[in-house]
């Protein structure tokens, strides 16, 4: 692989994993939605769990439609246009992506029994019981064997790394910004260090 993927493909790849397999429960068979799949670990989350044999649904707020549907999501919302949490969507599994007021949103479209996991604070105290599901937050841990297994589905072509944009380090605080860009492309933002 590159070595712009091998810079994307550790952090974001891991946690993806770790969000769906070692805390989500995720298998084959289950329904499971990943908000902000457009993102560099939605994109991964949404991939791994299609690669799984999950139903998969996404949320994107871009015009990712087709690259989400690309990386298995059989339903994508587009949050500016369509409520993710309309009466009737049911899931066993969230990965939150985004955290806020979607974190909050999203206890209501699972199944009693369900799996949240959120990657971005701690979910509100109580909510998990009252709805009678099971809310996680996490932070990634080193894993040399799950590196391997996604560097091997890289390899095999069963996994892509999305690249929203690269910048040179000189324009380090240029790329951090870019994640609040409105027309931002999908994907990981990498920093190349050196040509």
């Amino acid at each position: 692989m590159s070595h712009i993927v091998a810079a994307a493909l550790p952090l974001a790849g891991l946690t993806a994993l770790q969000a769906l397999v070692d805390h989500g429960a995720g298998r084959a068979g289950q329904q499971v939605l990943v908000t902000g799949g457009g993102g560099g670990v939605g994109a991964l989350t949404v991939q791994l769990a299609h690669i799984l044999g999950a139903e998969v649904a996404a949320t994107i707020r871009s015009d990712a439609r087709e690259l989400v549907h690309g990386f298995g999501a059989r339903r994508v919302i587009d949050v500016r246009t369509e409520a993710f949490d309309e009466e009737g969507a049911s899931y066993d599994v969230v990965i939150d992506t985004v955290g806020g007021e979607t974190l909050d949103r999203s206890f209501s479209v699972l199944r009693r029994g369900g799996r949240l996991v959120t990657l971005s604070a701690p979910p509100p105290a109580g909510r998990a019981h009252e709805y009678g599901v099971t809310a996680v937050f996490f932070v990634v841990a080193p894993n040399r064997d799950q590196l391997a297994q996604l560097a091997a589905l890289v390899d095999a072509g069963q996994l892509h790394v999305q690249i929203a944009q690269t910048f040179p380090l000189a324009q380090g605080r240029e790329a951090f910004e870019s994640r609040q860009w409105p027309n931002r492309r999908p994907g990981k933002t990498v920093i190349v260090i050196r040509e």
